[in-house]
Parts: structure tokens; C-alpha cells; sequence
């Protein structure tokens, strides 16, 4: 029933409502509402308070507000910062929004206040007298009283305001404003004028709110006797096990019994289930002495958490493990062909021994990386062990159980921590294990990496034989130099040879500029590196054979690109081949490119280092003397040898060539290969320095485009070389376009990638007269 209308400033609500009898406040922040509110200061402090539907709503119409809201007195007004101000409110009188007068600056609208319609009978049920409104009231003072036992957040003072109120209206009013409800609830509250029924709605609120809390106080109360409970039983179990430790009996039998139920449980051969219950039996028997039950019990325990038997589910789906391992690793052809060949072979009999694999190759070639990615191809536990440095047999085989703080071995602590008994096992760094007086590692390992002998293992510290058959062993070397004869001819050798500037170019792209993005918090538009950029980072500030130098200056280039985005706000960087100083420096390396012009005594030769392949340029002087040789930059024994050897040739022949017989009497020859300090050795600069000398000899010019390779003998035969493809690429990126080989590595070129030998002639030769026919011009010139 509407009463008189007046015209009020409108303020809309976000997320609450104000209730008759409630007093309350808000924030507001919106111009709109900041001067209707003060509008309402000037013309008697009173305003129209209405939620809207939407929160997010900011210019609201009355459309977007409840038709029903609540007349309200302010009563303090408090600024804050940021153009806010923070509202107490004291709701009096609910009403109408019958229209907005305008919506600028401030809501203005037409307000009609509501009074509480009249009561039916037949609605209520119940007879309009003071008697039944006595009843309604007490009933719900007694409700409400229950309910302020039950919830403490509600004031004790504020009871005795709820027992003085003797009127129904202003008592569900007050009730209604004080119960914590939904937003929604509140509204529903509001727009309800039937005074019988809200006081119905108010009253199974507080009922259904004391049922709830009586839950809540039930849960409780079971949650704390279990608590109770559980910290009973454990002082109760502190306090049994402190008599029985006073007493020096019973705490070592409940444990005994227990290891007796996990060993009679164990999956694991009669052999070692015998000797497990033997130790058990000993440990029940050593109550009085705790320095040998502590030992006992560490026996125990790790031989009871070995997975004798139990094996992970092998998996051999041979696509998916292709695809894995194509996905992790670019190249590398030769270990994935040799795992996806065991994974069929396993598929076959059921019962393929596992390869035990040696990877070789130069540093940061993704030796490790690929152990890790053939293990989740093959889904199997992986263990790394790393090698370098081990010098105690104990490393590998274990310690004897009675020595103090004696453990067992890494290969067994190895297959402990795998949890089963096929994991793939890395053996890291395999050539860098040493020895001292306490044994050798490398005969150790022997028995380890043999597979007619790895399944009886013996372990020192487990006294009994360990089954290593089942583990897929895969171990990594730099060089197999190093590494004893009778333990390389027990692993299957793949070596891994040095990346073409294409593969790290395909590296990089693929999987080291992602990682160096993701590491540094760089998303792909923000910064972009171009292909020419990379093959120059390859080339010039990088020397290596792998990519792990070329990883850390894509990372260079993400933290100064990274920086340069937050300090100068760029959206994205490209870093491309003009630009690429401004990141990384000055180039750091050049290659030494073939000579502009044929010349006498100059030689380019071709070598492998343990970063990649290099070219030599080796030259030679001949000067009046007394047949003196003099060997200069730095050369090892070897290729000291191969020197003179290459004299004696050239000696033997110089009667054929025209060589004067007393001209290695009367002059000197000076053989010279720059960069002098950089350590050389090696026979397969053999040839290299016999056609250089015979250059200088005879003042015949050597072709600035040939390279060659190869060692020599005293009969001038050429003997074949390793590193071929390494040396190759070297003689590619100096711009070769002829290189001479022993004729017995002819079958190496085979395997090199048409990359490497694409533009290039490579000639085999096995005499050194063919060499020099190919070597030399037929001109002379000075020297």
C-alpha cells in the first residue's frame, strides 16, 4: 500500500542491501552517487537507497535498478582516498521507485514510501488480537535468543534492545537487519510488505540457521574427539614404548615381526628371502646390544626395499618411441635406430638381453640428454650415476655390511631408488674414472657391463647376487682413449660425432630458442631471432662441436632482450644478422678461408680437435745450411715423426724429381704450423708436411684450393685417418673445394651427409705421387 510520494536523490547499490531498522555502510566512488549524496546532506539528509541487477552496470537506468528499496537517514559521511568516501546509513521506510526525474549530475527520482498491507485470516491463520501478537513476539524473541547462543558474532547487548521491543513490525525489522543473509535474501526481505509473512520467512531462516549450526557444532565436536582421541593413543604408545625400552624387551620383537611379515610377503628369489628371515632371526636375538641391531636394521630395511623381482611394465610401441625421441633430439640417427631395433627384437622373443650402450662423442653434443629421452620413450625408471672422478672399487660394489656407516654400492642403490629391476641406468662420464690404492673402478665395472655375467652381481654390501640383466645400460665418454680395452669391448660404441652448422641451426630453432624463452619469461612475439642470426652465432661466436656455448648466447640474447623490454617498453625484439653485435659483442672467431693464391711451401691441412675439426696451414722454408731440420709450433711426438718421415721420402725420391743429391746437405728445412700455442700431435698431417716440403724443395706452388689428409709412411704409402667428417666440414667452412683422403677411408665418406660433401671434390688417393700430382701447379714460383 503506497503512501505519500516524495522526490529524493537515488543512490544504486552494488552487491547489498539496506533494510529498515538496519545500520549500515557502504563505499561509494561513482561522481554520480558521491553528489547525490550530497545532495541529500542539503535537503534534510535523507535518500533513496536501491540495489541494481547488474554489479558491473556503471551509468545505471531504471530499468537496470530494483523497483522496491529503503529510504535511509545518513548519519556520517568519512573520505577517502581516491575520490572515495565511506556512508553509515540507518534505514527507516521501505518504498517505490515510481520513476527517475533526471539521471544527471546525481539519480533524482520519484519516491512512494510502502506501508505493511493488512493481514488476512485466511493467509495467516491466525486471528488478529494482542494475544496472538504477544505469542508471535515471544515466539520469536525465544527463537532468535536460541540462535544468539548459538552464533557468538552477534553482540550480547544486543539482546536486551530485542527484549524491550514489544512491537511485531519493528522486531522482525531489527531481527531481519541483524541475520547474516545472501544479498538476494535481503532484496526478497525488502520487497515482501505482508508483515505476517516475512515474520513466516524470518522465523525459518533462524530455525534452518540453528539446525545448521548444530551441525556444524556436531562436526566439530566429533573432529575434536578424534584428535583427542589420536593424541591419547600416541602419548599412550610414547609412554608403552619408553617401559619397554626401561625394560629391554619387547620394542625390538614388534619390529622383528613386521620385517618377518614384509619378507614372507616379498617378490624376491629363495636365495634371498633365506638370508633376509637369517638376519631377522639374529636381530630378535640382539636386544641387549643396540650398536649391532642398528646395523642389522639398515640391512634389513634396504635389503627388504630392493625390487628383487619386480619389473616395470615394458613398453614397446615402437612409433611412439620414435616420435619421442624425434621430438627431443634433432639427428643422433644411429642411438634411436639402435633402441627402436632392441624394442622390436624385444618384441619378438620376449626376452631380449637390453644393450649396454657407449655414446662417444665431443662435449655438448646431447650424449646425457638422449639417455633421458630414450627412457621415457621406453617408459622406464631413469638413474644417473656420474663417473668422473670415482676412484674406490667400494663406489661400484659396496662396502661390507660390518664396516661402520657401510652402504651399499651405486649401482645397486641405483636400482633401490628406480624401484624396479629393468630402469635405464647412466653411467656418466665412463672415461674419467680413476684409480688409486684402493682398487681399480674400471675392473669393477667389468662384471657390471658384461652381460654374461651381470646376472649374479655381487654386491659387498647385500652379500647376495644382484640381476643387472634386465637393466638397459647406457654410458657416455668423450673420448675411449682412456678406457681399458677388456671394458670397451664389452659395450656397444656409437659415436657421436661433432653438428653440421645445418643441425645446430635446426637445434637452435627447434629446441634451444624455445628453452632460452621459456627460461627467461619471453613469449615468442616478443622476441624473434632470425636464421642468418643463428648460423652467425654458430660460426663466429661459437667454436664448438655441440651446441652448449651456442645455448648460452641465445640465452645472452634473451636476458638483454628481456631487459630492453621492460626498461624501454619495446613489444617485441628481432634480432637478425645486422643487429646481432649490439647483443653479443664483437665476433669472437673467424675462419682461417683458403688462400687468395697458389704459393710455394704453403700447405692447408686438416685436423681434429675436441671441439670439432680445423684446418692447418703448415709451412715450410728451405735455407742455405748444413741439413739441419727445425720443427716449429708446438708439435708432439708423433708429428714430429711423421715430419721426418716425409723428409726421407722425399729424399728417396729426389733423384727421380731432379733434386740435387747434396741438397739436403747444404741447406736447412724449416717446418713451421702456426698458432704456437696450441698444442699439435698426430700422423695425419703426414702428407700434408711431405708435399709442403717438396714444394719448398722443388719451388713448385701448391693449389691454394686443396686441402688434404692423411699419414705417410717412409715407402709413401697413405695410411688412413679418423675424424673425417669433422675434418670435412672444417675444409667446407674455409671454402676448400678439393680435398685429398686415404683411399681407405672411402668408405667413411659414404656415411657423411651430402651437406658436408655437397660442392666439394674428394679425392682418394693411396700413393704419395698421386698426392703431389693433384697437389702441386706445374709452374714454379719464389718462396
Amino acid at each position: 500500500m503506497e503512501n505519500e510520494r516524495m522526490s529524493l536523490p537515488v543512490v544504486a547499490l552494488r552487491g547489498m542491501t539496506v533494510l529498515p531498522e538496519m545500520v549500515a555502510h557502504f563505499d561509494v566512488s561513482r561522481e554520480k552517487s558521491l553528489r547525490a549524496i550530497e545532495q541529500a546532506m542539503t535537503e534534510g539528509e535523507k535518500i533513496f537507497l536501491t540495489g541494481q541487477y547488474k554489479v558491473e552496470t556503471e551509468n545505471p537506468g531504471k530499468e537496470d535498478l530494483h523497483e522496491i528499496g529503503c529510504i535511509a537517514t545518513i548519519k556520517q559521511i568519512i573520505k577517502l582516498p581516491k575520490k572515495m568516501s565511506r556512508v553509515l546509513v540507518s534505514g527507516e521506510e521501505r518504498a517505490r521507485l515510481i520513476d527517475l526525474e533526471y539521471d544527471e549530475p546525481y539519480l533524482r527520482g520519484m519516491t512512494a514510501v510502502l506501508e505493511d498491507v493488512d493481514t488476512s485470516i485466511e493467509e495467516t491463520g491466525a486471528e488478529e488480537n494482542p494475544l496472538n501478537l504477544e505469542a508471535m513476539v515471544q515466539g520469536l524473541k525465544d527463537i532468535f535468543a536460541e540462535y544468539m547462543a548459538m552464533n557468538p558474532k552477534i553482540a550480547k547487548e544486543f539482546a536486551d534492545q530485542v527484549n524491550a521491543i514489544t512491537d511485531l513490525k519493528k522486531l522482525v525489522n531489527m531481527i531481519n537487519a541483524t541475520v547474516p543473509m545472501s544479498y538476494p535474501e535481503y532484496q526478497e526481505f525488502l520487497e515482501e510488505t505482508n508483515l505476517m509473512k516475512r515474520y513466516e520467512k524470518l522465523a525459518f531462516k533462524l530455525v534452518n540457521e540453528i539446525q545448521v549450526l548444530n551441525i556444524k557444532e556436531e562436526l566439530q565436536e566429533k573432529i575434536k574427539e578424534r584428535v583427542d582421541k589420536n593424541q591419547r593413543e600416541y602419548i599412550l604408545r610414547e609412554e608403552l614404548k619408553v617401559i619397554r625400552e626401561e625394560l629391554g624387551d619387547d620394542s625390538l620383537l614388534s619390529d622383528a615381526d613386521e620385517f618377518q611379515q614384509k619378507c614372507d610377503s616379498l617378490d624376491a628369489p629363495d636365495e634371498v628371502k633365506e638370508k633376509i628371515s637369517k638376519e631377522i632371526r639374529r636381530f630378535r636375538n640382539a636386544v641387549n646390544n643396540p650398536a649391532e641391531s642398528g646395523v642389522m636394521r639398515t640391512y634389513i630395511e634396504t635389503m627388504l626395499e630392493m625390487p628383487w623381482n619386480h619389473k616395470c611394465k615394458e613398453h614397446k610401441n615402437i612409433a611412439y618411441a620414435k616420435k619421442v625421441l624425434d621430438a627431443d633430439h634433432y639427428g643422433l640417427e644411429k642411438v634411436k635406430e639402435r633402441v627402436l631395433e632392441f624394442l622390436a627384437v624385444r618384441a619378438l622373443t620376449k626376452n631380449a638381453n637390453a644393450p649396454i650402450l657407449c655414446l662417444a662423442g665431443p662435449p655438448g653434443t646431447g650424449k646425457t640428454s638422449i639417455a633421458r629421452s630414450l627412457a621415457n620413450a621406453l617408459k622406464k625408471p631413469y638413474v644417473r650415476i656420474s663417473l668422473g672422478g670415482i676412484r674406490d672399487e667400494a663406489e661400484i660394489r659396496g662396502h661390507r655390511k660390518t664396516y661402520v656407516g657401510a652402504m651399499p654400492g651405486r649401482i645397486a642403490a641405483a636400482i633401490k631408488s628406480a624401484g624396479a629391476k629393468n630402469p635405464l641406468l647412466l653411467l656418466d662420464e665412463i672415461d674419467k674414472v680413476s684409480n688409486d690404492y684402493k682398487g681399480d673402478t674400471f675392473s669393477a665395472l667389468l662384471e657390471v657391463l658384461d652381460a654374461e655375467q651381470n646376472q649374479n652381481f655381487r654386491d659387498h654390501y647385500l652379500e647376495v647376487p644382484l640381476d643387472l640383466s634386465d637393466v638397459l645400460f647406457v654410458t657416455t665418454a668423450n673420448t675411449l682413449q682412456t678406457i681399458p680395452r677388456p671394458l670397451l669391448d664389452r659395450m656397444e660404441v656409437i659415436e657421436i660425432n661433432s653438428y653440421t652448422e645445418n643441425e645446430k641451426l635446426h637445434i637452435a630453432r627447434e629446441h634451444l630458442v624455445p628453452k632460452q624463452l621459456k627460461k627467461n619469461g619471453l613469449k615468442e612475439k616478443q622476441l624473434s631471432i632470425s636464421k642468418k642470426a643463428l648460423w652467425k652465432i654458430a660460426r663466429n661466436y661459437t667454436k664448438e662441436a655441440g651446441v652448449r656455448q651456442m645455448e648460452r648466447k641465445i640465452g645472452d640474447i634473451c636476458r638483454k632482450s628481456a631487459r630492453e623490454i621492460l626498461e624501454n617498453k619495446k613489444k617485441a625484439i628481432r634480432v637478425t644478422e645486422r643487429n646481432l653485435e649490439h647483443y653479443l659483442g664483437k665476433e669472437l672467431f673467424s675462419y682461417q678461408m683458403k688462400n687468395d693464391s697458389d704459393e710455394v711451401g704453403i700447405v692447408r691441412g686438416l685436423a681434429w680437435t675436441s671441439v670439432g675439426g680445423d684446418t692447418l696451414q703448415i709451412e715450410v722454408n728451405v735455407m742455405p745450411g748444413e741439413g739441419e731440420i727445425l720443427l716449429t709450433g708446438q708439435l708432439g711426438d708423433v708429428m714430429k715423426e711423421s715430419a721426418r718421415t716425409g723428409i726421407s721420402y722425399i729424399r728417396s725420391v729426389s733423384k727421380e724429381h731432379g733434386i740435387a743429391e747434396d741438397f739436403f746437405k747444404k741447406h736447412d728445412i724449416h717446418i713451421h704450423i702456426p698458432e704456437g700455442a696450441v698444442p699439435k700431435d698426430g700422423p695425419s698431417a703426414g702428407i700434408t708436411m711431405a708435399t709442403a716440403i717438396y714444394s719448398a724443395v722443388t719451388e713448385k706452388k701448391v693449389r691454394a684450393d686443396i686441402a688434404m689428409t692423411g699419414e705417410i709412411t717412409l715407402r709413401g704409402r697413405v695410411l688412413p685417418i679418423g675424424g673425417l667428417k669433422e675434418k670435412l666440414l672444417a675444409a667446407k667452412n674455409a671454402g676448400i673445394e678439393t680435398v685429398l683422403i686415404p683411399k681407405d677411408n672411402t668408405a667413411d665418406v659414404e656415411e657423411i651427409s651430402q651437406e658436408i660433401t655437397k660442392g666439394m671434390e674428394i679425392i682418394p688417393v693411396s700413393r704419395m705421387e698421386e698426392v703431389l700430382n693433384h697437389a702441386l701447379c706445374e709452374t714454379k714460383g719464389g718462396k
